[in-house]
């Protein structure tokens, strides 16, 4: 990731915790990077990105998702003076974080290139997903019908992610979240990655919301990398 986007590394303390760093674009946090435990390799636990989602009170915020069918993966804990986390999965067994900012408050660079930029849920069950994440976090959504139903996420007004029902081009994945990272070109950005010993999940492709692909690092993890297409956003 530093050849391919550029990113540095910080090493963090974690008090005798996993190692952690996080990865910086012009010093500016942008994602972390944390080691699997032995006890996750042992289950099986694959390498993954993990989508945080900021919360005012993480332990407000489980008592709330369990009401409505979560179920807590990694209790809350407090990340020395960093903040307070806890990692749920939602009724479908989907998995993220959530954040409680402390010293530290996420991402300091977003929606623009070598940054994130899209959340993106998958799952088995759509309407479902929109009935527990509104319930939780009180999102605003706006589903639409098609080929491939789907649903747009708001925040305060702002479009930031989707919601997918997976089809049979789905099968043997299980529901999931991925993030989207902002890259000036996909087709160079795709091509370094296999330069670098990653692979491409299939060759870039043009959409009304920009140029996209997978890409999946040499440990297997995968991530979109897209080119945004320029002019004004819809959301509303």
């Amino acid at each position: 990731y530093g050849e391919l986007f550029g990113w540095t590394r910080e090493d963090g303390d974690t008090g005798g915790g996993p190692p952690y760093a996080m990865f910086l674009h012009g010093g500016v946090p942008v994602a972390g990077l944390g080691a699997l435990s032995e006890a996750m390799k042992a289950e099986g636990v694959p390498p993954v990105w993990n989508n945080y989602i900021t919360v005012a009170s993480v332990d407000a915020t489980i008592a709330t998702a369990t009401e409505h069918g979560g179920t807590v993966v990694v209790p809350a804990m407090d990340v020395m003076d960093a903040g307070r986390m806890a990692f749920l999965a939602d009724p479908s067994g989907a998995v993220f974080g959530l954040w409680q900012p402390g010293a530290h408050h996420g991402a300091g660079r977003v929606n623009e290139p070598v940054s994130l930029c899209w959340n993106e849920l998958a799952t088995d069950d759509l309407d479902g997903a929109v009935a527990f994440y509104t319930a939780v976090f009180g999102w605003g959504v706006r589903v639409e019908e098609g080929p491939t139903r789907m649903a747009s996420v708001f925040v305060d007004g702002r479009e930031n992610g989707h919601i997918l029902q997976m089809t049979e081009a789905w099968e043997g994945m299980a529901p999931h979240w991925s993030p989207w990272f902002a890259v000036a070109d996909c087709d160079a950005t795709a091509a370094d990655a296999v330069r670098l010993g990653g692979t491409m999940a299939f060759p870039p492709v043009d959409a009304p919301f920009g140029r996209f692909t997978v890409i999946v690092d040499p440990h297997g993890t995968p991530s979109y990398v897209i080119k945004v297409a320029e002019g004004p956003s819809e959301a509303d």
